[in-house]
């Protein structure tokens, strides 16, 4: 309705106190809720959910379509539909986006890019007036 694409499901949960050491390939949704040292990266870019919540922490890539932190990652992150940064939200790393939504009270430690940049007009500065 109105557009919307259905979101996936979130199939998979790395639950509190869990530690992943190594590279994550995940389909449809990821929630991490624990640790993971390592990339993670969906495997269907553009249909996929990874929601990083509050208490968790990523060393690594991020990689998904839809991707919404709370937590912390220390790494670059790359969202090919959605980039949703809460307010407890901390970015160590370079961030590219198609779209962004970011909370007051998040941080970025890196570079903010859109996906597009590179083909979007340079910016022109208005002449000054005075005289």
């Amino acid at each position: 309705m109105f557009g919307k694409k259905k979101q996936p499901a979130i199939r998979t949960l790395i639950g509190e106190g869990t530690v992943i050491l190594g590279e994550l390939r995940f389909t449809d949704g990821l929630r991490i809720d624990g640790e993971v040292r390592g990339d993670v990266i969906a495997t269907s870019e553009e249909n996929s959910i990874l929601v990083i919540s509050e208490n968790a922490c990523v060393t690594g890539k991020v990689q998904a379509g839809h991707v919404i932190i709370s937590g912390t990652v220390t790494g670059p992150v790359f969202s090919s539909v959605l980039l949703e940064l809460q307010p407890k939200a901390r970015v160590w790393g370079d961030v590219r986006y198609e779209a962004l939504e970011m909370h007051q009270g998040a941080t970025i430690d890196g570079e903010l890019r859109p996906l597009k940049a590179d083909e979007r007009p340079a910016i022109k500065l208005a002449a000054s007036n005075a005289g």
